[in-house]
C-alpha cells in the first residue's frame, strides 16, 4: 500500500482509505507514541488522534515521498501535548503495559526503556519494534544518520550492561 496515495485519497474524504492506512500503520504510531508517552492508554488515545489529525488535514500534507515523517510528525506532537497535559493534571508514574499485561519480561523491557533518554527510547523502539531502518529514523527525528547510529549503538550498549549488572 503506497501511503501517500491513501492521504491524498483521505483528503478527498475517502474513509476506506483512511481505514487502509489504519490497518496499515496503527502498530507503528501506536509504538512511537508509547515511546514517548510510557503509557499504554495515553498511547491509544494518541494514536486515535493522529488518525482523527491526518482524516481532518489530510489537504494540507505537501511532503509526497516522506509520509511517515509527517504521520510521525503529527503522533510526535499530540504526544508531547498530552504530556504536559498529564503533567499539568497529575505527577502519576503508570506501567507501560495495561494491568491484564503485566509480566516480569515486560516490565523489565519498560524498566531497560526507563534507563534511555527519551530520543534513545524513540530510536531503539523505532527500529526494533517498528522495523524502520536507521536512514528512515534519521529522517523522522530530524537528525543526521552519524548522530541515529550513535544513539542506538549507545542505548544497546546501556540495555546490555544493566542487563549484566541486574543477573549477577
Amino acid at each position: 500500500m503506497d501511503i501517500s496515495n491513501c492521504i491524498v485519497k483521505i483528503a478527498d474524504k475517502d474513509s476506506g482509505a483512511l481505514h487502509e492506512l489504519y490497518d496499515t500503520i496503527n502498530k507503528n504510531i501506536y509504538s512511537f507514541a508509547l515511546s514517548i508517552l510510557k503509557n499504554h492508554d495515553d498511547a491509544l488515545e494518541v494514536m486515535q488522534e493522529t488518525f482523527i489529525t491526518i482524516y481532518n488535514h489530510a489537504d494540507q500534507y505537501e511532503n509526497k515521498d516522506k509520509p511517515m515523517a509527517w504521520i510521525l510528525t503529527i503522533t510526535k506532537n499530540l504526544s508531547y501535548m498530552r504530556l504536559r497535559k498529564n503533567r499539568e493534571m497529575a505527577n502519576i508514574d503508570d506501567l507501560v503495559f495495561s494491568s491484564e499485561d503485566k509480566n516480569d519480561d515486560k516490565i523489565f523491557v519498560k524498566y531497560l526503556l526507563d534507563k534511555l533518554t527519551s530520543e534513545e527510547r524513540q530510536i531503539v523502539v523505532l527500529h526494533v519494534v517498528d522495523g524502520f531502518r536507521f536512514h528512515e529514523i534519521a529522517k523522522m527525528l530530524d537528525l543526521k544518520l552519524s548522530t541515529t547510529l550513535s544513539k542506538y549503538h549507545r542505548a544497546i550498549k546501556r540495555i546490555k550492561e544493566i542487563v549484566k549488572e541486574e543477573s549477577i
